[in-house]
């Protein structure tokens, strides 16, 4: 099994190990945060790494450095109106510049990202909302994401 694949399995068997866990708290209860990590720094585009813009509900966009092949053609797939899985979903790292996340003090991990078909709720929204904070999650997978754009990475 390839390295993309068991860590795609990972990802998806934490998150639903998180719904387990979410459906299982008391109602009204309010998980205390997790202390932040410190920022890190925006990472340099890899060659042949490429930048996506999705637009997400219609209206706000936010933009994902992507250095997996597979990712990548799954963008340029989705991007050209084929049948792909459609949900970005990855590690947000907060703080610091945005990187190619113009505009925002967040960006996502290259390198914890991948498409999926289903994620959980919790992950779930716009751009703005995770600027906020309102998305809480470690994760942004917004289900309205639509790819808009794939471009080499500066």
């Amino acid at each position: 099994m390839s390295l993309v694949r068991r860590r795609r399995l990972a990802s998806l068997a934490a998150l639903f190990g998180l719904a387990a866990f979410l459906g299982a708290c008391a109602p009204g209860a309010s998980p205390s945060p997790s202390p932040s990590p410190s920022p890190s720094p925006s990472p340099s585009p890899a060659a042949g790494a490429v930048v996506v813009t999705l637009r997400v509900a219609g209206s706000e966009t936010y933009k994902i450095l992507l250095t997996e092949p597979a990712d990548i053609a799954v963008a340029r797939d989705l991007l050209a109106g084929r049948e792909a899985p459609r949900i970005p979903n990855g590690k947000v790292v907060r703080g610091g510049d945005g990187g190619v996340n113009t505009g925002y003090s967040w960006h996502i991990d290259p390198n914890d990202i991948e498409w999926a078909d289903v994620t959980v709720e919790v992950c779930d929204g716009k751009p703005s909302d995770v600027e906020s904070g309102t998305i809480t999650s470690d994760r942004f997978c917004p289900w309205s994401a639509e790819v808009v754009a794939v471009e080499p990475a500066p």
